[in-house]
């Protein structure tokens, strides 16, 4: 994962080669455009003594093409363009518009792109200063000549005092606004950088929370089967201890104990194996033993659901047949989950049938419900208990369907394969 955004040794992104190449057409571009206001200023004649033709083009390359490095190198290109902001001043090239341009977007760059802060305002500053140093200069020599301005002026605002606030005003502006974008250009960075790192944090607690439930459901199933295969174990105890006791005196008895013993074996060998292939190689103390619950179970459940405030039938259709503890155990818990969740996001008054049906080599258990009830306060939810069942049907050799029914409402609809014995 990326550096905090938060932290001090944040650093932005440098730019990529698509950025570069922008920035390459746009100072080739603003080159271009400074030849065109360099001639159309020589035309207008507004120098006394302009600089030669090819001292002008020379400083006026000087003045834009470095920003075709003004993301990767910015102090740099600021110093270059802030002397040669200074040459066209000084050597009086016809031409101030780009170049003002230029010298903002360099003002601009530093502030957005150096990844040294300190270095950034320190740049910034001194290249303030030496503007403004360069300005009152201006304003000195202005002052000891004739600049032609023949203005009223208002009061004890002469001409050229009005000319110099003017400038003041101008530049403070122009420099100010370069400044105040480049920073909030950016602290925009950091803050989507922020955001990003984030989201990216909270993805990474939700795969770690949604391994952990997986983890902890399969734990339980675990704890489960304790008491399942536990019954199976001393249901064969006691079916060997009958057989025993009938064997010298009761032949036929003793054969059907032994049967008898021979099918619970097998029922929990096969129990056993088809939970264990899911589990995972951890080590945990069995600690309370869950109580065993099946499908006989479910009018009970039911009955807590419509004491809740639910509106829930119960409906079996098909022949019952036996059903393996496990598999009723976990689809008493299915349908445990689905009712909570109704109660959860629907609220009382939520109609919800209770469907069971038996069929040739499996069993259906689906909770389905309307959805108009009366909810209260959202609960949010990472989508754990649909994980849960998940994980118990397939630790059955099952599927499980979930959603939203076309009308309104939420459907639960798991299968799960059974041995019909004959």
């Amino acid at each position: 994962m990326s550096l905090d955004p938060e932290s001090s040794a944040w650093r932005r992104t440098p730019p990529g080669p698509s950025q570069r190449r922008g920035d390459a057409a746009t100072a080739v571009a603003l080159f271009a455009a400074s030849i065109l206001s360099f001639v159309l200023g020589r035309a207008m004649g507004i120098w006394d003594a302009p600089a030669h033709p090819a001292l002008s083009i020379g400083v006026l390359a000087l003045m834009t093409l470095p920003l075709a490095f003004r993301r990767v190198a910015p102090v740099p290109v600021l110093a270059v363009l802030g002397v040669a902001l200074i040459l066209v001043g000084e050597l009086q090239v016809t031409e101030v518009t780009v170049s003002n341009i230029a010298m903002f977007m360099a003002l601009y760059s530093v502030g957005a792109w150096e990844q040294n802060r300190t270095r950034a305002n320190w740049a910034r500053g001194i290249l303030v200063t030496g503007m403004g140093i360069w300005l009152l200069i201006s304003f000195f020599r202005a002052s000891t000549q004739d600049i032609g301005l023949d203005g009223p002026g208002v009061g004890a605002l002469t001409p050229v005092a009005a000319y110099m606030l003017q400038q003041v005003l101008i530049n403070v502006l122009y420099f100010a606004g370069a400044w105040w974008f480049g920073s909030h250009a950016w602290a925009s960075a950091r803050q989507r950088a922020l955001t990003e790192f984030r989201t990216l944090q909270l993805e990474g607690e939700q795969a770690k929370v949604a391994r952990q439930t997986i983890v902890i459901e399969r734990l339980r199933i675990a704890r489960e089967l304790h008491d399942v295969v536990a019954h199976h174990v001393s249901l064969m105890g006691v079916q060997a201890a009958a057989a025993r006791a009938v064997l010298d005196t009761d032949a036929q008895g003793a054969r059907d104990q032994l049967e008898a013993l021979e099918g619970s074996s097998r029922s929990a060998v096969g129990e056993l194996y088809q939970l264990l292939g899911t589990l995972r190689d951890e080590e945990t103390p069995i600690g309370q033993v869950t109580a065993s619950l099946g499908l006989e179970s479910l009018p009970a459940l039911v009955d807590d659901a419509e004491a809740a405030g639910l509106r829930v039938s119960l409906e079996r259709v098909g022949d019952e047949v036996a059903v393996p503890q496990l598999i009723g155990l976990n689809l008493y818990r299915i349908a445990q989950e689905a009712l909570t969740n109704v109660l959860k996001h629907a609220g009382p008054g939520t109609r919800a049938r209770v469907h069971l049906r038996y069929g040739s080599g499996s069993i259906e258990l689906e909770i389905a419900d309307d959805g108009i009830g009366r909810p209260g306060p959202r609960q949010g939810g990472a989508g754990l208990g649909i994980r849960g069942m998940r994980e118990r049907v397939a630790s059955l050799g099952g599927s499980l369907d979930a959603g939203a029914r076309n009308r309104s409402g939420w459907v639960v609809r798991a299968s799960v394969p059974i041995a019909v014995r004959q």
